[in-house]
């Protein structure tokens, strides 16, 4: 049986959507009798029907669909590779640029095919919800380096697969919506009605006060929220708290409404046009994303590690918050016209329900605002690296 080595590298090139635990679970089809004879840096969930292979010892997968899981941290030395056993989980760029990659490497067997005549497996799948992968194609051979750079060595090959995210395929609604509220109008303008869902909806579940959840021993469970108007399990509140001669104050709050769930390295995105002038930001990690060009009106905000960077489930501790102090530029500030609440915000990548711009909270005597909109442009992908190597 001939067999070679092969090395898969993953990379998430998201500026600002992480996978989180579970993690991924990437798999693929053979195209002919492959098994996976040994991997180190991850493995398969499943070992297969060995009984066409002869000996005494059997391969580490022979499954046609393999799914392969990273190993966890605290994985003996022996059984790991440069950038493994991080449970699956990969950090935006933005947030930790050291954590955006994971591999593995494994030794192939194919029956009764040359190294020569090898196909590539298709049918690639990261096994989170909302991403879908291209087909493999050809790139040039990576190289890599060894008696501290006096030496290179090539791949035999190497393909690349992309994968792409979608809103729509993960979700079938929405899963954040915003609210909003300013200093100078006592109107509260809450989450749009069902924005998320509506009570009563067929598979609806919420928890009314004074309730406990039922708690289902299970890996992934089900969004289990308060019942609410929105019936959201992340609520975004933004308040225009203070007016300063040449600064004015606002206090973000982000509230997990869902009872099973605790968000990891969460994050937001909020675009403002005065984001170009952020004074401080209290509590918060940030960092302007200039999504378009020299236009500085997009922003990533996250939590600072060990402080607040989970996001508890529903509950007293379930929320975070910041304040930022932002200077007034003279030739756009203005609290008329709803200008000063955010165009668009998104929850760990995903777009939240804004509030129509006819409620937003008015100057006292001032007319109804005109409705702005504003497009965003995300650039989304996750890039999977096959090696193969003597």
């Amino acid at each position: 049986m001939d067999t070679h080595q092969a090395r898969v590298s993953i990379f998430n090139f998201q500026l600002f959507r992480h996978v989180e635990t579970p993690g991924w679970k990437l798999s693929w089809e053979w195209s002919n009798l492959e098994v996976i004879w040994n991997i180190v840096g991850a493995e398969a969930t499943e070992q297969g029907d060995c009984s066409r292979i002869k000996g005494s010892q059997l391969p580490h997968s022979c499954e046609k669909k393999p799914v392969i899981v990273d190993l966890l941290p605290g994985t003996p030395y022996n059984m790991q590779v440069a950038n493994c056993c991080k449970g699956g989980v990969l950090s935006s760029m933005t947030q930790d640029p050291t954590k955006y990659g994971a591999a593995f490497q494994m030794n192939v067997g194919m029956v009764s095919q040359a190294i020569a005549n090898m196909t590539m497996p298709g049918n690639f799948s990261l096994g989170l919800p909302g991403y879908s992968c291209s087909e493999p194609f050809n790139v040039t051979p990576s190289k890599f380096s060894s008696d501290n750079g006096r030496r290179w060595t090539q791949a035999l090959r190497t393909w690349n697969v992309t994968c792409s995210y979608s809103q729509v395929l993960a979700y079938a609604a929405p899963t954040c919506c915003v609210s909003l509220s300013a200093f100078y109008n006592e109107t509260i303008v809450p989450c749009p009605r069902c924005s998320c869902s509506c009570q009563g909806m067929p598979g609806t579940k919420c928890i009314k006060p004074g309730e406990s959840p039922l708690q289902l021993p299970q890996k992934v469970q089900p969004p289990t929220v308060m019942c609410s108007r929105h019936m959201c399990p992340i609520r975004v509140h933004w308040h225009v708290k203070t007016s300063y001669r040449e600064y004015w104050r606002v206090k973000v709050t982000v509230t997990n409404l869902n009872f099973v769930k605790n968000y990891t390295m969460w994050n937001l995105v909020i675009q403002h046009p005065n984001l170009r002038s952020i004074a401080q930001i209290f509590s918060f990690n940030y960092k302007p994303l200039n999504l378009y060009g020299p236009i500085n009106d997009t922003g990533m905000f996250w939590g600072i590690q060990y402080y607040n960077d989970l996001l508890l489930q529903s509950g007293d501790s379930g929320n975070v918050q910041t304040e930022m102090l932002l200077h007034k530029d003279a030739e756009i500030f203005t609290f008329r016209e709803g200008w000063a609440f955010p165009r668009r915000i998104s929850f760990n990548g995903d777009e939240c329900v804004m509030p129509s711009p006819d409620d937003y909270p008015r100057l006292p005597n001032s007319g109804p605002p005109h409705p702005t909109r504003a497009i965003m442009i995300f650039s989304l992908s996750i890039l999977l690296t096959l090696i193969i190597q003597c």
